[in-house]
């Protein structure tokens, strides 16, 4: 069974500052995230000429047909028919950056060890027979949406129609994400479409305290816009064409989201700018190690930062701004640790929320520096604080 979807990666902790403060090993683990990033999240697009401009996309001028949604007061969006893309989710009125859109439960998770097909090899019963048994264990509505998901990569020879539990584990192959350690089946996230780079303006995070999955706006989105998924390639920076055949291989579709349908200069531009994001972050991981300074490092942050406002990649700038207040605190730097901290909050307000843990952390960072885990773990230092303030 291929590897579902993972979750917003972390980045490593440097040794120097693990045994420093004492702060929840949650917290050291995930405050921190030194490491390339995968060009990856989820997206709002404009499908302008495509003909989805409201909710109203059915020859019979109704309503589409709703399926089983999360529970969510007054949700904006609803499920929609699109043209030549199957069903999406799209906008019934306009979206605030940083509004919830998407609060899901799992409808059924397996631990994420047990997708990997070496260890369902040595189980008692088949990967699809463990899904099929989750999937009787589901409400009613769970398990008809499950089953109206699509899925590709069936196996050849093989008919649907007379193997229900393969048809189960294609499914559940080609929609399951990261949700912690397990594996996790979101019918309401599913029917987000694609888009990639600076094409996606919504985001997604698993929350571990709530068990549940929260989707917010990352943009300003407009009514009668798509809801949109950015796929991953393990948390590879690729060019536009090789990624295109990557999504064509893994998840059967063609790309032709704004990204992908850009003119072969732009796209070309794009792609050195993201071949540069993905060195910058290469160059400013190597802190961690001791190999460059905390000045260079909030450099090359600063670096990574205007770039992707460039290219419109918004997504993991809380990340990115929690890493640089880490350095900042590392070096001693109160200023500047509060200035990035405070820069950590407002994306980390926007990606995951206000009232989620990593915004209460780096709340408290702001507060005061030195509250920090790896306070005062390097030689003092000032490092400098962000140079774009949005």
């Amino acid at each position: 069974m291929p590897s579902v979807r993972p979750p917003k990666r972390q980045r490593q902790l440097p040794s120097d500052a693990a045994s420093k403060g004492t702060r929840s090993a949650s917290f050291r683990h995930r405050f921190l995230w030194l490491a390339v990033p995968a060009v990856a999240g989820l997206a709002f697009y404009l499908v302008g000429g495509r003909g989805v401009h409201t909710f109203n996309t059915n020859d019979s001028g109704s309503a589409p047909e709703i399926t089983y949604l999360p529970s969510v007061k007054r949700a904006p969006y609803i499920v929609a028919d699109l043209p030549g893309k199957g069903k999406g989710l799209v906008a019934i009125r306009d979206i605030k950056q940083g509004e919830l859109v998407i609060q899901e439960s799992p409808l059924f998770t397996v631990p994420t060890s047990i997708s990997r097909r070496l260890i369902l090899e040595t189980a008692s019963e088949s990967p699809g027979a463990l899904i099929a048994r989750l999937l009787r264990n589901t409400p009613a509505e769970g398990r008809d949406a499950f089953l109206n998901l699509s899925y590709v990569n069936f196996p050849a020879g093989v008919d649907p129609k007379t193997n229900p539990d393969q048809v189960a584990l294609a499914i559940f192959q080609t929609n399951a994400v990261a949700a912690g350690e397990q594996a996790g089946i979101f019918p309401g996230m599913a029917r987000l479409n694609h888009g990639c780079s600076s094409a996606f303006n919504v985001v997604y995070t698993w929350r571990e305290r709530e068990q549940q999955l929260f989707v917010y706006a990352l943009r300003d989105v407009q009514r009668g816009q798509t809801q949109s998924e950015l796929g991953k390639s393990e948390g590879k920076l690729l060019f536009h064409h090789v990624y295109i055949n990557f999504l064509s291989q893994q998840y059967g579709f063609k790309c032709t989201c704004a990204v992908c349908s850009l003119d072969d200069a732009a796209s070309q531009a794009s792609d050195e700018r993201l071949t540069t994001i993905a060195r910058y972050y290469v160059h400013f991981a190597s802190w961690g190690s001791g190999t460059i300074s905390g000045v260079e490092a909030i450099s090359t942050i600063n670096k990574i930062w205007s770039l992707e406002e460039e290219e419109g990649y918004w997504s993991e700038r809380g990340r990115l701004a929690a890493d640089a207040a880490w350095i900042a605190a590392s070096h001693s730097d109160a200023s500047a640790a509060r200035l990035w901290a405070q820069l950590a909050i407002r994306w980390y307000t926007y990606e995951v929320g206000a009232d989620s843990d990593l915004v209460s952390e780096v709340r408290r960072i702001a507060a005061d520096p030195e509250e920090h885990p790896a306070w005062s773990s390097r030689e003092p230092l000032v490092v400098g604080g962000p140079l774009a303030l949005r």
